[in-house]
């Protein structure tokens, strides 16, 4: 299907990605610069066939953008502001005519197309950071982890996309446990503590947040971590889901 097949899309309607990994102490999201002058960052998305619910309209995006089938997913918000509109993208697409055809753009009415107003419905990922391999479309320049503190300037309201998507996962770390997801498969109690305070931006004292955690009865302990004498070396741990 091309990239802007209208037809074949629901009109007016996208889903946008925020998708968190974790990395080097630090909670990152996948963003994408556009191949256009000026440079433009925009967070991963797409369009709604006709024939597919949102939800799986949502995984095969996230699909084709990071080669993962089992993801942890959840709808968090819809943006639906009058101003919602891709001026950036729409103006950089006009100088590159001659590309279009490569970009998956047929002609000048799809191009209009995607410069209207659209109504996009918020998606958050989790994902274990080194398992994805990002994935660009026919308009991206590059696609790449940025810090959550430290995100380019991305069109229309997509940094608002990820402060509203961090809120989200702040408040469901706990309640839904999904922040094992970011994690990979065994961990110490050291390095879930490092994942918590990368996702609050803040420290927590190391006995409270080890009683927390185990008094929530969800993770199984493993053989001992051997990174030094057997006696100091840090237990494994896993989520028993």
């Amino acid at each position: 299907m091309k990239l802007f097949d209208r037809q074949n899309f629901i009109h007016q309607l996208s889903i946008d990605c925020v998708i968190f990994g974790y990395a080097d102490l630090v909670l990152k999201v996948l963003v994408s610069r556009v191949n256009i002058t000026p440079a433009v960052w925009t967070l991963p998305g797409g369009f709604i066939r006709q024939d597919e619910s949102i939800d799986l309209a949502a995984r095969r995006i996230l699909e084709e953008r990071t080669g993962l089938t089992d993801i942890y997913l959840e709808q968090y918000h819809v943006f639906g502001e009058p101003n919602r509109i891709n001026h950036e993208i729409f103006e950089g697409l006009l100088t590159l005519k001659e590309k279009w055809l490569d970009m998956g753009i047929p002609d000048e009415s799809s191009l209009h197309w995607l410069a209207s107003r659209f109504v996009s419905i918020g998606y958050y990922a989790l994902v274990d950071i080194n398992k994805v391999f990002p994935r660009k479309t026919e308009l991206d320049e590059s696609a790449d982890w940025y810090a959550v503190t430290d995100l380019p300037g991305m069109i229309m309201d997509h940094n608002l996309m990820v402060d509203r998507a961090l809120e989200t996962l702040r408040r469901n770390l706990d309640e839904k446990l999904i922040g094992f997801n970011l994690l990979p498969e065994t961990f110490t109690m050291r390095e879930l503590q490092e994942l918590y305070e990368a996702v609050y931006n803040k420290p927590f004292a190391r006995n409270n947040f080890q009683k927390k955690i185990l008094d929530l009865n969800v993770l199984e302990r493993l053989e001992k971590k051997f990174t030094g004498a057997a006696n100091k070396a840090p237990y494994l741990y896993r989520f028993n889901r």
